[in-house]
C-alpha cells in the first residue's frame, strides 16, 4: 500500500528535523520511500507564529496504517514534540500527519484516512498533488490535482513553494 504522509514544522531547523524523520522512515523494517514534493513556506493558522515548512513523502508500507501512524509519532517524539503540551495549530518542531492512501480508507477514533481536513489544508493537499496528481480523493471522488488548484485559486498566497527538498 502506498500513503502519503505530510511533513510540517515552525521551530528550530525544520528541514534538519524533516531529513531525519525521512531516514528513520526509511530504514525501518517494511516502509520504502518513493516520492517526495519540493518544499514549501505556508503562513500560519492560528496564533502568531512563524511560517511553516511543509513537505509530502510518499511511502510504500508492508505494514498497517495504523502501524505507520504508531511509527510517525515516535519520531515526532524524538524530534521533541509533546503533544500534551502545545497549542492547537501552534509552533511545533516536527508533525508528521498520513494524509492520503491509494487503497485504504479508514474512519475511526485513533486515525482518519484519508486525513478528515485533507481538502481544505492548502499546505497539506498542495504538496501531496505533486507528487500523486491524478490520485482520486475516495471520498471526495476528485483527482488531488484538480483540489489542489482549486486550494491555491482561493488563497494563492498561502503556500509558496521554495525549492527542492
Amino acid at each position: 500500500m502506498r500513503i502519503i504522509i505530510g511533513l510540517g514544522g515552525n521551530v528550530g531547523d525544520v528541514r534538519q528535523a524533516f531529513d531525519r524523520a525521512v531516514m528513520e522512515l526509511g530504514a525501518s523494517e517494511g516502509v520504502e520511500i518513493c516520492g517526495r514534493s519540493s518544499l514549501y513556506r505556508t503562513r500560519p493558522v492560528g496564533p502568531e507564529q512563524p511560517s511553516f515548512l511543509n513537505v509530502a513523502i510518499m511511502v510504500t508500507v508492508e505494514t498497517t496504517a495504523r502501524d505507520l501512524l504508531g511509527l510517525c509519532h515516535r519520531i515526532e517524539v524524538a524530534a521533541g514534540r509533546n503533544r500534551s503540551k502545545e497549542q492547537r495549530c501552534g509552533p511545533r518542531v516536527l508533525d508528521l500527519d498520513l494524509l492520503i492512501s491509494d487503497s485504504v480508507v479508514c474512519r475511526g477514533p485513533a486515525l482518519e484516512l484519508p486525513h478528515m481536513r485533507l481538502t481544505e489544508r492548502a499546505f497539506a493537499l498542495i504538496p501531496a498533488a505533486e507528487i500523486a496528481p491524478e490520485w482520486v480523493h475516495p471520498l471526495e471522488g476528485r483527482i488531488l490535482g484538480v483540489l489542489a488548484g482549486k486550494a491555491a485559486e482561493g488563497n494563492p498566497n498561502a503556500v509558496e513553494r521554495i525549492g527542492d527538498w
